[in-house]
This record gives structure tokens, sequence and C-alpha cells, in this order.
């Protein structure tokens, strides 16, 4: 443990001759191997702790600066080793420092009174006028908020929440704030109450207030030029930059907010992206990306979101208020100059194109295209999962996963399709063939809600809902069969028989953590009984069922594939398990074709349309080339698309095979 001594008449002295001076130099002390040579200018007061400057920072462009106090102002500060502060302008009162810290050209760092650094505020996500508020915490998750936003219903759930994140909130209260070793502080102005992270960068912010930057050497975060921060949490990984403005927000781990971005009372959570627009009263869950100028999100729940340039929504129609609220489920994206007046819900993955103002609820028809023509709203019943742009966003989520945290606090689960989304299929299939038997086959349109479907539409919808089950069910049981080991049919059913405790029944999207909602129910009422005791042990059992996932996936699949398909797999035959497996082969080279043709329209003369300026069909398509980087066949995308027909089709006659062994 580091000792402190007092300052020696002999090093009083010189401090003075360096222009130096203290209220109380009594109160003044310095670690074993201080010497005074690199501390000039600098007033003291309060108590003071100083560390040793033995080290040079080298500064970009090669400059070098030696550690040490210059022109500066410390009120009640400790100062680890190798610091360097220098032209503070006001001056720092009531911090403790870590070692190796850089702080430059700022206006003024202070803590005032007990702070606890932005925790506990509460974010008013969703509805404007309040009644949805999430209490922010250094910890929180896209999971915790999910609960404390949306269910209300629970108030013994709300109340057992808050009193967990105020206990916490009250065991990081302090008079003291701290900044951590390795932090870089430059051309900053004003930062009070606010609790700095190791290795973090602020380079020119403008103003923080009443926040926690928890940065890390694993994860730094990085603020930059302009940025205006009140009533804050920024996690680990996460930068903001350029002009950001920002009150009363929570910006989760590896965030990108920048380009004069504006946020009020919002939530970002895992690798979201802001530039440009403004978001207001938004949860933004994981993967949440808005670039655009004139793109409002506001009052909404997204997540794995691509908002369109110009997308906008509207909470307030005039009446009571800004109450209203709209999900947009998982995946689900806007084109450019949509508009959406909440309330409404979009089902997962899918795309909304114009202007829909009728109130929509799509949540049983996902993948489904929204369009609106002369007013009206039309529905494509699945008609994304046929889409290129689809399986590219399903590859590219997990490759731009950000976190480097070892601590991950938001629980994010990739899957397109999953017993989530395989479930609002079932729904939407059954809900497809109603509306085809009441209103007729011959009908050229279909009334849905207050939005239309066309025929050929619907009849699309549930043949390529069929392909979907029958490839995420056929993906579950070849998984099982291809990893178990056996001699006879028993022993196979005895394999494919699960063991995990949850699974069945309806699935939740926790905001982005897929689980049996029994799961969650279960872990509800252990929070409501008061057998979670704080906000660790309850991030701990959300990842103890997310890392359950494929447990509980196959479980759901288990009994499903024994409901849709009249096949109980406890009594199931070789024929009747062939059968599947050929079922499962069918849809997925069938809508991996789909795909493919899909891939192909990129790649027509009609797209190539400006390349090859003032040259022949030749030129164009040679310019098409080079700047792509290839042509249809050779496509990177396209290839992988073909790779995996052939693998999926070998594996299907792997398991044929398999089965066919059985004596």
């Amino acid at each position: 443990m580091k000792t402190f001594r007092k300052l020696t008449d002999s090093e009083i002295t010189s401090l003075k001759e360096q222009m130096c001076t203290a209220a109380d130099w009594s109160r003044i002390e310095v670690a074993e191997g201080f010497v005074p040579d690199y501390v000039r200018y600098t007033r003291f007061s309060g108590d003071i702790r100083i560390g040793v400057f033995e080290k040079e920072f080298e500064l970009a462009g090669g400059m070098r600066k030696h550690s040490g106090l210059y022109h500066t102002t410390l009120h009640n500060v400790s100062l680890g080793d190798n610091c360097c502060i220098e032209n503070v302008k006001n001056y720092i009162a009531n911090y403790e420092i870590g070692d190796d810290t850089f702080i430059e050209n700022v206006d003024i760092i202070l803590t005032d009174c007990a702070s606890s650094f932005g925790n506990g505020v509460d974010v008013a996500v969703l509805n404007e006028t309040g009644g949805r508020e999430v209490r922010i915490y250094d910890g929180l998750s896209a999971q915790t908020a999910y609960m404390m936003a949306l269910y209300r219903h629970r108030p013994m759930l709300i109340e057992q929440l808050k009193k967990m994140i105020d206990a916490y909130v009250l065991s990081v209260t302090s008079s003291v704030g701290k900044i951590g070793s390795n932090v870089t502080i430059a051309d900053a102005g004003y930062i009070k109450n606010v609790k700095v992270g190791d290795c973090c960068e602020i380079e020119g912010a403008a103003r923080l207030k009443n926040g926690s930057i928890n940065s890390n050497a694993d994860a730094p975060v990085h603020i930059g030029v302009g940025v205006i921060g009140d009533d804050f949490i920024i996690s680990s990984g996460s930068s903001i930059e350029d002009g950001v403005t920002f009150s009363r927000c929570f910006v989760g781990q590896a965030c990108r907010l920048g380009h004069n971005y504006s946020a009020t009372d919002s939530l970002f959570f895992g690798n979201c992206q802001g530039e440009n627009g403004e978001a207001c009263a938004l949860f933004a869950g994981p993967f949440t990306v808005t670039h655009h100028k004139s793109t409002l999100l506001i009052a909404g729940m997204f997540s794995f979101m691509n908002a369109g340039s110009g997308s906008n929504q509207s909470n307030h129609m005039y009446k009571l208020g800004p109450i209203h609220q709209g999900i947009m489920e998982r995946g689900a994206k806007t084109a450019s100059d949509s508009y959406i007046l909440w309330p409404a819900k979009v089902g997962a993955f899918s795309l909304v194109m114009g202007r829909h103002v009728s109130h929509q609820d799509t949540s049983d028809l996902p993948f489904s295209y929204l369009i609106e023509q002369q007013s009206t709203s039309y529905i494509v019943p699945g008609a994304n999962l046929k889409s290129v742009g689809t399986i590219r966003d399903a590859k590219k989520w997990p490759m731009r996963d950000a976190r480097r945290d070892p601590l991950r606090l938001d629980c994010i689960n990739y899957n397109l399709l999953s017993p989530y989304t395989i479930q609002k299929m079932l729904r939407g299939q059954a809900l497809l063939k109603d509306l085809k038997q009441v209103s007729g086959e011959n009908s050229d349109t279909y009334s849905f809600q207050s939005g239309q479907i066309r025929r050929s539409s619907l009849n699309n919808g549930i043949r390529l809902y069929g392909m979907a089950i029958d490839k995420f069910l056929g993906n579950s049981l070849i998984t099982r069969l291809m990893s178990s080991e056996f001699n006879s049919l028993d022993q196979l059913r005895d394999a494919l028989r699960p063991r995990a405790e949850y699974g069945e029944g309806d699935w939740v999207d926790i905001s982005g953590m897929l689980a049996p909602k029994a799961a969650v129910a279960d872990l509800i009422g252990s929070i409501e009984c008061g057998n979670i005791v704080d906000v660790d042990m309850l991030g701990k059992l959300f990842h103890d069922i997310h890392d359950e996932y494929y447990e509980y996936e196959w479980k759901w699949a288990y009994g499903v594939i024994g409901s849709y398909y009249g096949i109980s797999l406890s009594e199931a035959s070789v024929e009747d398990l062939r059968s599947l497996v050929v079922r499962w082969k069918e849809s997925v080279v069938a809508l991996d074709r789909m795909i493919y043709e899909d891939a192909r329209k990129e790649f027509s003369l009609s797209f190539m349309t400006s390349f090859g300026a003032d040259g022949d069909q030749q030129e164009r398509e040679q310019d098409f080339m080079n700047v792509r980087g290839s042509l249809f066949e050779s496509d990177p995308f396209v290839r992988s698309v073909q790779d995996h027909i052939r693998v999926k089709s070998a594996l299907g006659d792997e398991a044929l095979q398999k089965l066919q062994q059985i004596c």
C-alpha cells in the first residue's frame, strides 16, 4: 500500500519559489519519492495528496510533456502517480484522480455536494408524459430496462426493481468524484459531478454534468468536440462525438453517437448508432441505427433496426398530449420518408414504406412489407423471407458486435428464425388461411384490421411462412440428429427427448434476448418475492436464461413438430423422420434459390445505369465490375448462397444416410 508523508520545509520553500501557494501547507501529503521540481504555478486548498512525477507523456506529433502540475488550482484532490495537469482555468475540486492521467486546458472539474453521478436518474421512455420511466444505473441492461418500461401491469415487479437500483445508487453516492487511470481530458469546458473510468478520452467536450463514463482498459470511451451531456450514463466502448447533445440518457456498450445527434429521455443499448437526427423518449434496443438528417425516432421501441432518411413517427394527436407509443419488433426497418402514426406495432423483420396512419398491428405477420398506396396500407406477408437484404442483415449483426468489455451488459440473440419468429409465422399462416376461407379464394383483396392484402400476396405469404417453418423445425431436428449417437430407433427417440426445464409455450423478445415466456415469468416471480437481492444477481439470471437458449429452443421445436406435422418424436418411425428431413431440405434449397434470384436483380442492366459514362454496354459492365468488385456469379455473397445450398443439401443427405443405418 502506498504511503504518504507531509511536505518537508525545503519542499515547501521550493514550491513557493516555483510560484505555488497553499491555504494550509500542512494539509498536503505526498508519496515517497515525490520531488517538487515539476509543480509550478499551482494553488492548493483543502486536503491534497500527490503522487510522484517520474514519467513523460508523448503527445500527438511527437511533443513530450513531463508529468507534473502547471498553472492549476486543486481543492480536496487526491492525485495518483505520473499525472500531468496543466492550464486549468478555474479549478479541480473534490476528486480522486488515478495514475498516468493527463488533464490540460480545461475550464473546471468539480464534484459539488453528494452525487450519484447519473445513477438513479429517471428516463421517460415511450411516453413523454411519464408512466414508463426507467431508472438508469451503471449496469443497466436492455433486459432490465424492458421490464421496467413495459411491465407496468406488475407494480410489485417495478417496486422491487427500483428498490434494487436505489440500493446500488446509494452505494455509489459520494461527495468525491473519481477520474480513473490513463485518462485524457483536454480542451474541455464545464465538467461537474462526473465519474470518469480508466482510459477514457475527453477531447473538446463543451459541458458534462451529472454522469458516469464507464470506460475501462478493455473498452475505452471517447467523448469528442462540442459534446453537451446532462444526467447520463455512458457504458464501456462507446463514443460520443461532434456536437452531440443529450440529456437524461443511458448509452450502452459500444454505441456510437455523432454528427450533431440530439437525444432526450432516451435509452441506447449495445451497438446502437445515431448520427445527424433526433431521438426523444426512445427505447433503442441493440443495433438500432439511424444515420440521416431529418430522421426522428420518438416514443418508440426498436431493435436490429435501420431507419431510412426522413423517417418519422407521431406520438401526439393534439388531444391529450404526446401520450402515444409504438413498437417496431426486432429487425423491422423503415424506408426513406416513411411515417407512422402511433400507436402502432410492426412485426419482426418487416419493412415500412410510405405513410401509415391507421394504427396497424402486424406483429403476427413478420417478415412483411407494409406499403402505402394512395393512403391505403397494403401488407405483403412474408416478403422479406426471400429478400437478400434480410439475410445480409442477419450475417452482419454478429460481425459488427463491437463490445470488447469482458462483462457484457446486454443479452443479444442474433437468430433470424427462432421460436419467437416461428410462433408468429404459425399464427400468421393460420390468420391468412382464415381470411381466405371467410372472404373466399377469389377475392382480389382481403381486409386485415385497417389494411389490405392482395390475393397473390396472401397466397405467397402462406407458402413462404410454411417454408420458413419447415426450415426452422428441420434445422432444430437435424442439429439434434447429427449430434446424437444411436444404434436403434429407441436410442434415437431417447436422444431427441428434450431435457430443458423451459421452452414450451409462447416466447418473448426481451429487447434482444429471446426466451420462453414461462422462464421470464418465473424470474419476475422471484423478483417480486424479494428472492433476487441486487442488480448483479439480476444480471446473472438474465444471462443464465440467455445461455440456455438452444436447449429451450429444442424443447419448443420438439413439441411444435408434433402439433404442426402430426408426428410425435417420442413415437416417430424412421420413415417419419426421413420425411421431415426431406421436407427441410426442399424448403432450405427453395428459400436459398429465392434469395439467389433476389441478389441477381442487383446485377441487372438496369442497376448498371450511370456506370460506364460515355461508353457502350461492355464498358458499362467493366466499370460496374471494377467498382462493385465482381459480377453476379463471382460476387462473395452470391457464392455464399451457392455454398449454403451445397452444404445444406449434403447435410440433408448425410442425415438421411444416418437414419438409414438404424437397425
